[in-house]
């Protein structure tokens, strides 16, 4: 295993201790821009950008983790690195019931994925169970519930954008998942590893069971639901206080 980062190149002691992560940089790049302060881009290498600033007199940084499992596995661990002790994910998702509207909030109570593939390099005998930090992630839905409409429940984390169908969903949501995306269960499985803390909330883009809700929103007609959501996870991470988990076996 690497000794430090071999991709973020930021200085020490320039990533706070609670981080946004997200997979688009032009989501990251609007967060600092509309809701930090005295935002400053502590590292562009390999396009994973990071920018520290302070929210209502709290530090904290915004990340691009990229698409995908095995990137967001490589920032999420060096983000640790650097020393980050709390990540909430920001990002979309496709509904797989038919209450889900375009710009509802899901809230991550665990993320289903097959065995194998990025967390099953870090687990090869097993499927890790990929949960996040409940205190973190009942805070982060009540803050969540004073600006939209928010399901709780657990989603699917794909490694094959173009393979999310119908069939596809209509299969895991009779499972009990509710929603699509890419990175919640490996963030889950390397914040146990890691003893980090994490939580994911994910703005509705589409509804892959609902004819005529199938066709992806943009960046820029989710901005205004992604705003909010932003509001609800900066409120948590300046004011969550930690519980107290068994650490990570060594």
């Amino acid at each position: 295993m690497a000794r430090g980062p071999a991709h973020i190149k930021a200085s020490p002691g320039s990533v706070a201790e609670r981080v946004v992560v997200v997979g688009d940089p032009a989501r990251a790049r609007f967060i600092a821009e509309n809701f930090l302060e005295d935002a400053r881009l502590v590292n562009e290498n390999r396009g994973y950008y990071v920018y520290t600033g302070y929210y209502k007199g709290g530090r904290v940084s915004v990340a691009v983790h990229g698409i995908g499992g095995p990137s967001a596995a490589i920032v999420f661990e060096e983000l640790a690195m650097l020393g980050a002790k709390v990540l909430i994910r920001l990002g979309t998702c496709g509904g797989m019931i038919p209450e889900l509207d375009v710009g509802d909030f899901v809230v991550a109570a665990g993320a289903a994925y097959l065995c194998g593939g990025t967390i099953g390099s870090y687990v090869p005998d097993a499927c890790m169970a990929a949960s996040p930090s409940p205190d973190l992630t009942v805070m982060l839905a009540e803050e969540a519930g004073k600006r939209g409409r928010v399901f709780i429940g657990p989603v699917y984390s794909s490694d094959a954008f173009y393979a999310e169908t119908k069939d596809f969903a209509e299969k895991w949501s009779r499972r009990g998942i509710i929603a699509v995306e890419m990175e919640a269960a490996t963030l889950f499985t390397i914040g146990w590893l890691r003893g980090l803390r994490t939580a994911a909330i994910l703005v509705v883009a589409d509804n892959l069971v609902v004819p005529g809700k199938e066709e992806l929103k943009t960046h820029e007609e989710l901005e205004s639901y992604v705003a909010k959501a932003t509001e609800a996870v900066l409120e948590t991470l300046v004011k969550y206080k930690p519980m107290s988990y068994a650490p990570p076996r060594k």
